[in-house]
Order: structure tokens, then sequence, then C-alpha cells
């Protein structure tokens, strides 16, 4: 039978538990979590949030969900920039928007003008679901014409308690996540 010395085993408890006190805190720390999730581009979101009445925080967590910051990412199914978008979708928003001189390569290239561009598509669908922002945000991922029949024969009521009621999975799982980061920069990031 071994003999474990007290007083060594109590001080070693009381350290083992400090540490992970200070763990604990440490991780609930804003600076940490502005490093587990931070934002880029902050200068060009904040532009096209107000260019278009946007919440910064949304822009940024589409951002982050579709290319985690990376303007030059191309999709799959061969959407473009930061932001992606499609190309057919690309080219009729910078018809109706008036972007003169944008083009698929300075889309993929300059993540400001994919910001823009984005930012300006998701206004569109802001409009055209009443300022649903959950709609708005599942229409940017599975386009509008799917939301509006969702909608329109009740398989989806456009609120976040009924999410799972979306029937694209991709599409439920991008709402989301979309949300779970447009919280998390909201609580990091109040004065964005």
């Amino acid at each position: 039978m071994k003999i474990v010395n007290k007083p060594k085993f109590r001080r070693r408890m009381l350290a083992l538990l400090v540490v992970a006190l200070v763990g604990l805190l440490f991780l609930n720390s804003d600076w940490i979590g502005r490093w587990m999730y931070p934002i880029s581009y902050e200068a060009d979101i904040r532009v096209s949030a107000k260019n278009y009445g946007l919440e910064p925080h949304l822009i940024a967590a589409i951002a982050r969900v579709e290319t985690n910051y990376s303007p030059s990412k191309v999709s799959k199914k061969g959407a473009v920039g930061i932001m992606q978008i499609m190309p057919d979708t690309a080219k009729w928003i910078v018809e109706r928007g008036g972007f003169n001189g944008v083009t698929l390569d300075n889309l993929s290239a300059r993540a400001d003008i994919g910001i823009e561009i984005g930012s300006w598509y998701l206004q569109s669908l802001h409009k055209q679901f009443d300022n649903n922002r959950l709609a708005a945000v599942a229409a940017y991922n599975a386009g509008p014409g799917s939301v509006k029949r969702w909608l329109s024969d009740g398989t989806w009521n456009g609120k976040e308690e009924t999410l799972d009621d979306i029937p694209y999975g991709e599409t439920r799982h991008y709402v989301q996540r979309v949300i779970y980061y447009y919280n998390k920069y909201r609580k990091l990031y109040p004065d964005f």
C-alpha cells in the first residue's frame, strides 16, 4: 500500500485548480475570442455595410463562412470572390447595380470589389424578403426562387426557431453557421 503525502498532494491539486481557473478566464477573454474569430477587411466591410444599410457583422459572417476571407477562392460550383458569387449572378449585379468596370477577374482578385458586390446582392435579397435577415441569408445560398417557394408553400416560415425546416441540408447548415458567426462577431466586436 502506497502512502500519499497529503501536503504535497493538496499543493498539486491547488496548483492544478489555479491553472484550470486561469485557463478558463483566458479562454473567456475578448482577446482570445478576437484571436479565434478575427475579421479581415474591416474597413471594406464597414464601407459596404454603410453603402447598403446592412449590418457589418452579417457581411463579415457571410465572408467568413463562404471563404474564410479568401478573395481568390473559387467554389466547386464556380462561385467566385470573397463572398462567393456565381458568375451569372455577378453579371446581373454588375448590370443592375451599375458597377462599371467590374469583371469576374477583379471580383476574384480584390476583396473590396467582392465585398461591395456581395453586399449589394445581400441588400437586394433583404428587400425581396421584407428585411427578413434569415430568409435573405438562405436566399444568398439557395437562391431567391427556392426560398420564396419554401415561404409560400409553408415549408419554412423564415424564423430562426424553425431553421430545421429548411429542406436543403446545405442551406440549413449554411444559415446556422452564418448566424453563429454573426452572433459571435456582434459579441466580440460591438462597435464594428
